[in-house]
C-alpha cells in the first residue's frame, strides 16, 4: 500500500479515501460527456440528454466536497458555480416539460 500512497501523494488512509472519492467524482463528471456523445450519435444530431445534467450534479457535488476537504479556493469556486448552472438547467427542463403537458 505504501507504493499506492506514494503514487497518490497521500500520507494516511483518510487521505487515500478522499482521493478515491475525488477520483470517483471525476469519473462521474467525465462520464457525462460519454452520455452526451452516445445520445448525439443515436439521434444523429447534437443533443444534451437529462442524464448529462444528473452526471454533472453528481460528479460536481463529489468534486466540491473533495475541494472543500483539500481547502482549494479555486476548485471550490469552480465546482460551486457549476452546480448552480446544472441545477438551473434541470429546473428549466422541469418547467418546460410542465408547460408542454
Amino acid at each position: 500500500m505504501d507504493s499506492v500512497f506514494a503514487w497518490l501523494k497521500v500520507d494516511s488512509y483518510l487521505e487515500f479515501w478522499w482521493v478515491a472519492f475525488g477520483l470517483f467524482g471525476q469519473l462521474l463528471f467525465t462520464g457525462r460527456f460519454l452520455v452526451q456523445w452516445i445520445a448525439s450519435e443515436r439521434a444523429k444530431r447534437s443533443v444534451v440528454p437529462i442524464a448529462f445534467w444528473y452526471f454533472s450534479i453528481s460528479g460536481g457535488m463529489i468534486l466540491l466536497a473533495y475541494a472543500i476537504y483539500r481547502q482549494d479556493p479555486v476548485f471550490i469556486l469552480g465546482q460551486s458555480m457549476g452546480l448552480f448552472i446544472y441545477l438551473r438547467n434541470l429546473w428549466l427542463i422541469r418547467v418546460e416539460r410542465r408547460l408542454d403537458s
